[in-house]
């Protein structure tokens, strides 16, 4: 099986940065895209970022200039520089990757359990 595991969240001040990681293990032939996505009670998940396998990288409007993603693919890791913070930024984040395994023609996408972010005084 594949299991993403995010850490790095926590409490943060308005302002303030975190750095979130997250790792892929398990049974993996090769890993395409990945980014982060978020969900605040009541609302629906939404994607934050994206990065390709060869690194481009795509960012939704409100996080531009702020968030950054990048990725270590020796590692199969992808982690989220988040500068700036505000409290809207407040949720829990998830991770997601694209992923093929061995005995797979496909890729599928899986995601991480959620680690909670709380931008506050």
């Amino acid at each position: 099986q594949v299991q993403l595991v995010e850490s790095g969240g926590g409490l943060v001040q308005p302002g303030g940065s975190l750095r979130l990681s997250c790792a892929v293990s398990g049974s993996i032939f090769s890993v395409d895209s990945m980014g982060w996505a978020r969900q605040v009670p009541g609302k629906e998940r939404e994607l934050v970022a994206t990065i390709t396998s060869r690194g481009s990288t795509s960012y939704v409007d409100f996080v531009k200039g702020r968030f950054t993603v990048s990725r270590d693919n020796a590692k199969n890791t992808v982690n989220l520089q988040m500068d700036s913070l505000k409290p809207e930024d407040t949720a829990v984040y998830y991770c997601n990757a694209r992923v093929r395994g061995p005995y797979s023609s496909a890729y599928s996408n899986y995601w991480g359990q959620g680690t909670q972010v709380t931008v506050s005084s």
